[in-house]
């Protein structure tokens, strides 16, 4: 008796599991973009209002194709421009996780943009970052490439050590 409901409460400890931190990573309304670098890894990119939370997936057999972003009339480029891709690599020698994270212009103008500003909570890494190319100023604001222009195309990366991967997103920019 006491084995089938310790049986029972473990296979609802699973379901519950599954059904709170697998299942909102997967599935409709989300889209996959291109490769991080690593083979059998997509990025998963969740759209939240203006927000964008890109995770490491498995490739799905389905995915929704990424929508242009909505431009005014007299917008050079949007936050939807820069692409940020983040993923597990190999742990520091103390066995903490370690992540990288690409940051891209992918200007459709051929813009460059400056002064990128994320949301990033109370960002912090066991591994030094180079503060030129990324550091966290407050709560929720961390400046990328020392506020300097990401040229069209261009592509800046870091690694980061924590016990858990930070959702990035843009929260301000300035079109060069």
């Amino acid at each position: 008796m006491n084995r089938r409901f310790l049986l029972a409460l473990s296979s609802l400890s699973f379901a519950v599991f599954f059904l709170f931190l697998v299942l909102p990573f997967s599935g409709n309304g989300k889209s996959i973009g291109g490769s991080f670098g690593l083979k059998p890894l997509m990025r998963l990119r969740i759209k939240q209002g203006n927000n964008a939370l890109s995770t490491p997936h498995r490739k799905l057999l389905h995915g929704t194709a990424m929508e242009e972003p909505i431009r005014s009339s007299g917008d050079k480029c949007t936050k939807a421009d820069i692409m940020i891709n983040q993923g597990p690599t190999a742990p520091l020698p103390s066995g903490i996780p370690t992540y990288t994270v690409e940051i891209a212009n992918e200007c459709a103008t051929g813009c460059d943009i400056s002064d990128i500003h994320l949301n990033c909570g109370w960002f912090s890494s066991a591994h030094l970052i180079n503060p030129k190319i990324f550091k966290r100023l407050g709560y929720n604001d961390c400046l990328v490439n020392d506020g300097k222009p990401l040229i069209h195309g261009g592509t800046i990366s870091f690694q980061y050590a924590n016990t858990f991967l930070y959702p990035l997103s843009v929260s301000s920019l300035v079109c060069s």
